[in-house]
């Protein structure tokens, strides 16, 4: 412990006395430096990265869209299951409410949020969709006809989602199909 309180204390002499430049350049020991790139905005001022989240975005909360989901397997590429998604499809993880909250000013950058009433504080940060949470285990959705539908992803599937239906061989379990 001593050691590394030792060597901290050189490295802060040693920045303040000028010996290091915090400024610097990054390089590597083979002297390539960092790279910088300019990136053009569009009209709207987006790049195509923003630009795609945002579409995104506008796609999964259009109003009575439909969506197509298809299950293949990686192993022989056949669709094992398709099914209508009424909406979006949804991961088991997603929340309305953060997963941990404490007394308000426990994180000092975090932030307020009112549960049942009661202030408290996160860390957490509501993302783009309005949901706290990330991708989860499972998915989940409602087909056209009204149906829930829950799906545990494991080993050997893709899951494709489209807002338009895919011209393919074959399905195994058509949910699409069922009264």
């Amino acid at each position: 412990m001593k050691k590394a309180t030792f060597a901290v204390m050189i490295l802060v002499v040693m920045v303040l006395t000028g010996c290091i430049d915090q400024n610097a350049t990054p390089a590597s020991t083979s002297g390539v430096t960092k790279a910088q790139a300019q990136v053009t905005v569009g009209a709207d001022g987006l790049t195509v990265e923003q630009k795609n989240i945002k579409e995104r975005l506008q796609e999964d909360n259009k109003p009575g869209s439909i969506k197509h989901l298809y299950v293949i397997s990686a192993y022989s590429g056949q669709v094992i299951i398709y099914s209508t998604v009424r909406g979006k499809v949804t991961s088991g993880g997603k929340r309305l409410t953060p997963n941990t909250v404490a007394s308000v000013g426990e994180y000092p950058d975090g932030f307020d949020i009112v549960i049942g009433g009661v202030t408290k504080n996160t860390e957490e940060v509501l993302q783009d969709d309005g949901t706290y949470g990330h991708s989860g285990d499972y998915l989940y959705w409602w087909d056209t006809k009204g149906v829930y539908h829950q799906h545990y992803i494991a080993g050997g599937q893709i899951v494709h989602v489209s807002n338009q239906p895919l011209a393919v061989k074959s399905v195994i379990i058509n949910m699409a199909a069922t009264k």
